[in-house]
């Protein structure tokens, strides 16, 4: 399968998702997407249109994380309690496209030991 077919079948997947899942003040949509080098999460209003809480591994301090297992599981406390701190409890999770499995179920359950409902 060439580059392009998968970059389009990815784009389904994520057209699929969105189409179910919106955030709002009350509960925001957390976002996660996964390079082959950096990590990428941010918790949007989608009502507003706006980034509430953001983070990535090209931050001056998490330019060390990998984006395998253990680096899923430090990136996803990390974003837990700026979520926390933000003072909000529910959210809304958004795969982007990816199997929950591996680093997205990582990532999510170590944003759910930090007090998060999804």
């Amino acid at each position: 399968m060439n580059l392009k077919k998968k970059r389009e079948l990815l784009q389904k997947r994520r057209w699929r998702i969105r189409k179910k899942i919106v955030g709002t003040s009350d509960r925001p949509r957390l976002s996660v997407r996964f390079t082959n080098k950096n990590i990428h999460a941010q918790c949007i209003n989608d009502d507003a249109s706006s980034t509430l809480v953001a983070i990535s591994t090209n931050e001056k301090d998490l330019k060390s994380v990998l984006p395998n297992l253990s680096g899923s599981e430090k990136i996803g406390s990390l974003l837990g309690k700026r979520i926390k701190d933000a003072g909000i409890d529910t959210i809304v999770f958004d795969r982007g496209g990816r199997k929950y499995h591996g680093c997205v179920k990582a990532f999510a359950d170590s944003v759910r030991k930090e007090g998060l409902k999804f």
